[in-house]
């Protein structure tokens, strides 16, 4: 059997307070001034109190000591510390032979220390509360305790004020009167601290409270949106967040305030909360303070913040282990965060009923405000408005089980909210969800109609989700509440992506997003079916985290679930292959040229028919828009445009598409068109030195501005040309580059780039029948915004001329960087896969690694040195992983088709993405 952890620690076993008083008398007997009094003296308590709070830690990180149990163990700890410091100034360094009334101070801690908890990194408030005005006396007090605490090393937040002055602010400001709510009493005049409480109970803390709860809810909701409204993001602030400890210290804040308890165990007897509700409390305020102790001590300092890089040691330091699968430990260990975030919303609704139940407030009547919709209530109605808001008899949930589902769908139709008592009955129904009410015809219509209602589905799947009726009735849903993937590219748990997904058709659906994806929000009339379109949104990532792919194991839950919610078999077709296929678009508008007619066929034979397209960029929008901010941008919905209407024209047109010669001929007859002002032998010279393959890659308007560039170039001599246009709505800054090819140029550019703090998303490189380079970059900066101010484009002008020189060496410089610590959690195998399939003329190469500064540059280089020449290029970024494609094509212009010729460019690009050194004495950064 293993040992015990221990559930607390005694404060005798941290500090000798008595010995450490002693050691202090002793040293003010060789007498000294304050000064000198207080060096000697720091060295003692400095070494008591170092001691202590090692042996905090070592209880922690060695055996176990709970994290809110070393927070209540720190507090003391302080306190007697304060205690020790305030007696040594009062006593030997500042005494006060005769004291006169004004001549006393109360020590009092306030905000988490006031509760006597205290996390390792935390700071210290301290309130000095004096009777009348400042003596000298005091005022030497309180400095003297105040710099031997900074030269501890601890933060302090400290404050000196009289009585009257307290009650004056407190009345005044929120953050005082929470300050003095939570004060505790530490040392000194006790008499002014209980002349405090008083005076608070009295005279701030009165009439019923609506004010300060009020303002605690509004402080909470500012709070959340400062930190991300959801309580599912995947790097959680684990204090501030929502779902976090200052929820639940906010619950615990209005209780006292209101029910004058110093436990909030004491709620249970104000009917607040029931007895597992207040378990359920207990047990969200154990895990949070566990995770927050460990997360202190991990980083040595006060980080609030559940960063990628410091997850996995953390879920090994809380005891989540997975020896073949880590990356399923920290998912595992985010999970329980997610579902204790859960529990905190869960208690902060049902706290808000009973606020609401036991402080009234008179509000309008709904039936005044929409006539003929839901009379006042009547002794048997089951739904009924109070307050404004739609509520439930008490046995309304057990007379009729889908009466659950109900309460949504009419709180959806009627644009009204849920009375928190109705939320708070749902979640103590929660066992009414059974296979009987899951087979029910009339509550599935009744979810498919908030699924799929015109009004606002994701505020009504959320609140379902929240009160935990969607993982109930959809138990395959279930699987994904609170369910982290261990990635820097989706920003929230897969529960709260697919509610946001779905709440993005809704936005598209209403038109609100016209600016920014025109084409969806245009063909989403079109959609013959919205209950397929709703039901593939969200299920279309429901199976993540199950065994096998989730795309295949996803199509064959919708499958199964769809029949149930009333889908005819058509939907339940369409919705199950858009499900196993939803990321088919933007793999291929990513990954693939769609200049290219072989790869617009390809995704054409998938796809097959106009409607499946269109519920396909709807659903791929709605996708990508939910996976994070700052994700979706408008290169992104680009080139999603190109396929859609490539695809389109295909699928309209039949195989009737134009030959290549004819395809090449148009696009020099347009330019030709557009050059009336050149002479003959410009247009001449402008139309023969570009190969077919360039000509395809353009818009007639981008053909028009490389020919005047290069026209210009040569009339002036000049022999490296850099050219950026900026495109706002798509989110790039296109770079021109013309100068004289040579090997290995591209790959020079792309280092150039690099070092400028510029990322590639999209690269053409093309060589004139003359022997000239004309290169084009799709640029982003590091927040995915185009690269384009002229400060950017000078350097990045000046680091190509330097690079081609000779004067820069890309490898070595790029080699110095260092990567984002966020990313060195990750560890991603690299893969590169050949596709002599995808195009006529090119193989493509697509590379797979995890993403650090110069990764296109080391891969672009390999590409040269295995003698290929690369004429497209591709670059996506998916959080933390990297998914690069080129079309490249030997020094003949062939594919390369021989084994032995793929192997070894294979072992070059593989070399090129491992973490071996990238250049003599410059450790590569991966």
């Amino acid at each position: 059997m293993g040992l015990e952890k221990p559930q607390s620690l005694a404060l005798r076993d941290l500090i000798d307070a008595e010995a450490l008083r002693r050691g202090l008398t002793a040293l003010a007997k060789d007498s000294g001034d304050p000064g000198s009094l207080r060096k000697t003296g720091l060295v003692l308590i400095k070494a008591a109190f170092t001691q202590g709070r090692e042996k905090v830690k070592y209880a922690v990180e060695k055996e176990g000591l709970p994290g809110l149990a070393a927070a209540r163990a720190l507090s003391q700890l302080q306190d007697t510390i304060i205690q020790v410091i305030y007696d040594y100034a009062t006593k030997h360094v500042y005494y006060a032979q005769n004291p006169s009334s004004a001549e006393r101070i109360a020590v009092v801690a306030t905000g988490g220390y006031g509760r006597g908890e205290l996390a390792p990194g935390s700071d210290i408030d301290l309130l000095f509360v004096r009777p009348f005005k400042q003596t000298a006396w005091g005022e030497s007090v309180i400095e003297f305790i105040l710099y031997m605490l900074w030269d501890l090393g601890l933060k302090v937040g400290h404050a000196t004020r009289s009585l009257a002055e307290s009650v004056r602010l407190a009345k005044l400001d929120i953050t005082i009167r929470t300050a003095i709510l939570e004060a505790r009493y530490i040392w000194g005049d006790r008499g002014l601290y209980e002349d405090l409480r008083k005076k608070f109970w009295n005279e701030i803390a009165t009439g019923n409270g609506r004010d300060f709860v009020e303002a605690k809810l509004n402080e909470r909701g500012l709070r959340h949106g400062r930190q991300g409204e959801s309580r599912y993001l995947v790097e959680p602030n684990i204090k501030e967040g929502k779902g976090g400890l200052r929820d639940l210290q906010t619950l615990y804040w209005i209780g006292k305030y209101l029910y004058h308890v110093d436990d909030a165990a004491d709620l249970v007897e104000h009917g607040v909360f029931t007895k597992d509700e207040y378990k359920t409390f207990q047990k969200a305020e154990a895990f949070l303070w566990n995770v927050r102790v460990h997360l202190h001590y991990l980083m040595g300092r006060a980080e609030e913040r559940l960063s990628f890089d410091v997850q996995p040691s953390l879920a090994t330091e809380l005891g989540y282990v997975n020896a073949e699968k880590p990356r399923r430990a920290v998912e595992a260990f985010m999970r329980a965060y997610f579902l204790v975030a859960k529990d905190v919303g869960d208690l902060t609704r049902i706290f808000c009923a009973a606020l609401e139940e036991q402080h009234r407030k008179p509000r309008p009547s709904l039936s005044r405000m929409l006539p003929g919709f839901l009379k006042p209530r009547g002794p048997s109605d089951d739904f009924f408005v109070e307050n404004g808001r739609l509520n439930v008899g008490p046995n309304v949930f057990r007379t009729d089980p889908a009466n659950i589902l109900r309460l949504f769908h009419i709180a959806d139709t009627r644009g009204v909210d849920i009375h928190p008592h109705a939320l708070r009955t749902v979640t103590r129904s929660l066992d009414l969800i059974t296979d009987e009410v899951r087979n029910n015809p009339a509550a599935n219509q009744a979810f498919l109609e908030v699924l799929t209602s015109r009004h606002d589905p994701e505020r009504a799947l959320r609140l379902m989700n929240e009160a935990g009726v969607l993982g109930r009735f959809i138990p395959e849903f279930g699987h994904a509440v609170g369910l982290m993937q261990f990635n820097m590219y989706h920003h929230y748990t897969v529960d709260e992506h697919l509610i946001r997904a779905v709440g993005n058709v809704a936005a598209i659906e209403r038109g609100d997003l016209k600016q920014e994806s025109p084409v969806s929000s245009e063909i989403i009339k079109r959609i013959q079916s919205r209950n397929a379109l709703y039901c593939s949104i969200l299920l279309h990532d429901v199976a993540k985290g199950l065994p096998g792919d989730h795309s295949d194991v996803g199509a064959a839950i919708a499958q199964s679930l769809c029949p149930r919610l009333g889908l005819s078999p058509g939907d339940t077709a369409a919705v199950a292959w858009l499900v196993k296929n939803h990321l088919v678009m933007s793999d291929t508008a990513q990954r693939r040229d769609v200049s290219d007619p072989k790869t617009v066929r390809d995704f054409v034979d998938m796809v097959q028919s106009p409607e499946m397209l269109r519920l396909l960029l709807v659903l791929t929008v709605a996708d990508i828009r939910a996976v994070g901010p700052g994700v979706w941008n408008g290169w992104k919905g680009q080139l999603l445009r190109e396929l859609y209407y490539a695809a389109e024209n295909m699928m309209t047109g039949g195989d009737q598409m134009p030959s290549r010669s004819s395809r090449v001929a148009a696009a020099k007859a347009g330019l030709e068109d557009r050059l009336a002002d050149f002479t003959q032998a410009e247009r001449e010279r402008a139309l023969s030195r570009h190969y077919d393959n360039y000509w395809l890659a353009f818009e007639p308007e981008e053909l028009e501005r490389h020919a005047r560039l290069i026209a210009k170039a040569d009339a002036e001599g000049e022999l490296l040309v850099l050219d950026a246009t900026t495109n706002k709505f798509r989110a790039i800054t296109e770079v021109i580059l013309y100068t004289p090819d040579n090997a290995g140029l591209f790959s020079q550019f792309a280092g150039a780039i690099a070092m400028s703090g510029g990322s590639i998303v999209d690269a053409k490189a093309f060589t004139t029948s003359d022997g000239f380079a004309v290169d084009v970059f799709s640029v982003q900066d590091a927040e995915g915004d185009a690269f384009g101010d002229a400060e950017r484009l000078m350097r990045l002008r000046q680091t190509i001329e330097k690079t081609l020189r000779g004067e820069i060496r890309p490898r070595r410089e790029l080699a110095r960087r260092v990567v984002r610590n966020r990313a060195s959690a990750f560890s991603i195998r690299p893969k590169v896969h050949f596709d002599n399939e995808a195009s006529r003329i090119a193989t493509v190469i697509e590379v797979e690694c995890l993403d650090r500064p110069g990764l296109l540059y080391d891969i672009t280089q390999a590409i040269f040195e295995a003698g290929l020449s690369i004429s497209t290029s591709m670059v996506a970024t998916y959080g933390e992983r990297a998914v690069d494609v080129f079309y490249v094509r030997d020094g003949f212009g062939h594919k390369i088709v021989h084994p032995a010729r793929l192997e070894t460019v294979e072992q070059r690009l593989m070399a090129a993405l491992s973490p071996a050194p990238l250049d003599a004495g410059a450790p590569a950064k991966a």
